[in-house]
């Protein structure tokens, strides 16, 4: 039995349905067809839904003339076609709503009686949404060429069907888990005025369609690889999450466009995006991905952005560090168009503290992803410095907390981990035995000032017990106090994705839960129906500590 929801009229979707045709189900025509908004809506349109009722009866019964005693006559008086909202029947069906594709024919475009299948039109659009009704058919896309001055067909109609649809699956809710006792984040109470207002900041790889091929992701089925499955699906999970800073990395130039800064934008978003430099693997200027940087209009105003390019970074090294006859080589190694997206924004929330009043409280949010091979490590470790060293800059301009979020394709203990995390390298890491252009050296200068601390390590800082806390320690590495996991395939699983704070100005109130491994190894690894990125989505919530008087 399906859900119960309000029926909508089939001949004016924006209306509540108050009046059901009982012979369309008898006839077992979709229910959707069966709804109208009132008796004059149903005698209006009765010329049409007759010739749906003949077609149905023709289908299902091979002598027509049972017609009249299924169906009985329109305005016949007590026949048993009308059922009312008053009668309670309209409660007993249900119907998707909420779609809209198009104004809804009221007969049946064919049937193959050799086949015993009936085709009804549901839509005269160029896309369709398919609706709860739809669960359990095919459906068929037909197009026929029409000429226009004759308003006649041209030729016969060309047709492409579908598997049937299925529901869409549900993903499995996650919850934001307090996080008590942030060490890091109560060192300098004393003294402070009353705290700002909390606000949310969301990091997510939503896996760039160009990269979501059957040979990367064989066990993941075609429907739910292709992208017109996964971008709704991505799209449900990012707004469910009601994030107020959202940082993705891989997004396709065409998709922020058509997509994702118009769907985000209905619900409250200002966008930012950042393209990588180059056309990467596809050649294609529309495939190409980069970073994309979202926020709330109600609670952020936007103040500047710097886009950093590693590229362009890679140039300048080469032409002070690198003799002439090596450019070439050194350049092909650098280069490798990542990029990243930096946003100061201005808070419209809070208590700016009685101390300060009038002072501006701003925010910098640098987003990116460090797409470079894993035998690259110097180059990898090169573009973390660079983009640490821009941050520094900023932060020397102005008193701002600071957020870096984004894939960096590093686990922890890998030496651009350890640069974010701890804010040096150790000189003895193996990962500065591999440097052949020397642009690591000398290793003490791979540092940075930055008091940047891990989100999801607090929850290794968590006091108390529960269900929710163990269940939360038991995702974490407590070698390293990074999740086990952010990146789950079938021949990869890590953490390469974080969100890092400042932990003298903001402090972690809360984290999304972590999902465990076992319920993701049901449908093998990501991306996977219930899930369409490779990678998780992370989220925690931060509040702005009060500026300290000096």
């Amino acid at each position: 039995m399906r859900d119960r929801k309000v029926p909508i009229c089939s001949v004016h979707p924006m209306e509540q349905a108050t009046i059901q045709c009982l012979g369309c189900l008898k006839s077992k025509i979709p229910v959707a067809k069966s709804y109208h908004c009132s008796a004059k809506c149903f005698s209006d349109a009765w010329q049409h839904h007759k010739v749906l009722h003949e077609r149905a009866s023709s289908a299902l019964n091979e002598n027509g003339a049972e017609e009249e005693e299924l169906f009985g006559r329109f305005g016949s008086g007590g026949s048993g076609v009308l059922s009312t909202a008053g009668s309670g029947s309209l409660s007993n069906f249900g119907q998707s709503h909420g779609v809209i594709n198009g104004p809804v024919p009221l007969y049946p475009s064919g049937t193959d009686k050799n086949s015993g299948e009936t085709w009804f039109e549901v839509g005269c659009l160029r896309t369709y949404t398919p609706s709860a009704d739809d669960i359990g058919h095919a459906l068929k896309f037909e197009c026929v060429a029409v000429d226009s001055e004759k308003r006649s067909a041209v030729g016969p109609p060309t047709s492409i069907m579908t598997s049937r649809v299925i529901p869409a699956p549900t993903p499995t809710p996650r919850r934001l888990i307090q996080v008590n006792g942030d060490v890091l984040g109560h060192l300098d109470l004393d003294s402070q005025t009353s705290s700002l207002g909390t606000f949310t900041v969301l990091s997510y790889n939503i896996l760039a369609d160009a990269y979501a091929t059957s040979d990367a992701y064989s066990y993941c089925p075609t429907w739910a690889l292709s992208w017109t499955y996964r971008r709704q699906n991505l799209l449900r999970e990012i707004i469910g999450y009601h994030a107020d800073i959202i940082c993705l990395q891989e997004v396709q130039l065409n998709h922020f466009e058509d997509f994702f800064a118009p769907e985000l934008d209905k619900h409250g978003y200002q966008a930012l995006y950042k393209k990588r430099t180059t056309e990467v693997y596809s050649g294609n200027p529309v495939a190409i991905d980069g970073c994309a940087t979202f926020f709330r209009r109600d609670k952020f105003s936007h103040v500047k952005k710097y886009e950093v390019e590693f590229n362009k970074a890679a140039q300048s090294l080469t032409d002070a560090i690198i003799p002439a006859a090596q450019k070439r080589v050194a350049l092909s190694r650098l280069i490798k168009d990542n990029i990243a997206l930096i946003a100061v924004l201005e808070a419209k929330f809070g208590n700016h503290g009685a101390e300060n009043p009038g002072k501006r409280q701003l925010l910098c949010v640098a987003n990116t992803h460090i797409n470079v091979h894993q035998d690259l490590k110097d180059v990898k470790l090169w573009e973390v410095h660079t983009l640490l060293k821009g941050l520094e800059k900023i932060a020397v301009s102005a008193d701002i907390p600071m957020l870096v979020c984004g894939d960096f394709n590093s686990t922890p203990g890998s030496s651009p981990h350890g640069l974010l995390a701890v804010g040096k390298v150790d000189q003895l890491h193996p990962d500065l035995a591999i440097d052949p252009l020397g642009i690591l050296r000398p290793p003490s200068k791979l540092n940075h000032q930055l008091p940047l601390v891990s989100a999801y390590s607090s929850f290794a800082r968590m006091v108390g017990v529960g269900y929710g806390l163990e269940h939360q320690r038991r995702r974490m590495d407590p070698a390293t106090n990074e999740p086990l996991f952010t990146n789950c395939t079938r021949d990869f699983i890590g953490t390469v994705d974080y969100i890092f704070y400042t932990a003298d100005s903001l402090t972690v109130e809360s984290l999304l839960e972590l999902l465990d491994e076992e319920s993701l190894r049901k449908d093998t690894a990501l991306p996977s129906p219930e899930w369409s990125s490779d990678h998780i989505a992370l989220l925690a919530e931060f509040r702005c500590k009060p500026r300290i008087r000096r």
